[in-house]
């Protein structure tokens, strides 16, 4: 991880062209708009640290909605890019299963926004959800395959899971990552999110070397 993060410093540091920060948007729900969090807490501001910690300067800007479904990220897409950011980070999704709406029209969804940040030119980093196993394992199968598919077809960069910092640091024990979480047991908590955002990093910064090239 370390020789990762030293080689994406690196290629930032010698590719960078650009006199500003890097303005990147981050298009995504509560996770993203911070929900239950003291200010500074969310993932944006500590996303936005962390990234400029590791060699990336970047100013984030939050465009999380708490509530919203893919849908509502399509339908709000095109003008959340109108002032053409550098990139855009997507997280979208878990409000989606949480409805258990049907994964064909998470796709659909998420393919608009992809598909208007390409019309653009913006690069974008797609961060997964997965799915529960309560909707049976078609369901799942379905719905986590959404977001490598449409990273490979769209050429995003994927962080294939937004809990992945949380699980790594609870050995995937549920009854352990409560301790990372905020009692409704949906969101993280300040120290969960920065599991999650440890765990982004590495994509996060690909995104940002990817716009410097």
């Amino acid at each position: 991880m370390r020789k990762t993060l030293a080689l994406l410093s690196l290629l930032l540091f010698t590719g960078a062209t650009w006199a500003e920060p890097l303005r990147i948007t981050v298009l995504g729900d509560s996770l993203v708009q911070g929900y239950g969090l003291p200010q500074g807490q969310g993932l944006v501001p500590q996303l936005e640290q962390w990234m400029n910690e590791n060699g990336a300067e970047t100013v984030l800007q939050n465009a999380g909605v708490s509530g919203d479904t893919t849908a509502g990220g399509a339908e709000r897409a095109a003008w959340t890019l109108s002032d053409n950011p550098d990139g855009l980070i997507v997280l979208l999704g878990g409000n989606d299963m949480l409805r258990g709406l049907a994964p064909q029209a998470a796709r659909a969804n998420l393919t608009r926004i992809l598909q208007t940040a390409q019309a653009q030119g913006i690069k974008v980093l797609l961060i997964g959800m997965k799915a529960p196993r309560n909707y049976g394992p078609d369901y799942k199968q379905d719905f986590d395959a959404i977001y490598p598919e449409l990273a490979d077809e769209y050429g995003a960069v994927l962080h294939p899971d937004a809990f992945a910092g949380i699980a790594e640091a609870a050995g995937n024990d549920p009854a352990a990552a409560q301790a990372f979480m905020q009692d409704d047991s949906i969101h993280p908590n300040a120290r969960g999110v920065a599991l999650n955002v440890a765990a982004i990093g590495p994509a996060a910064l690909q995104l940002a070397a990817s716009i410097a090239q």
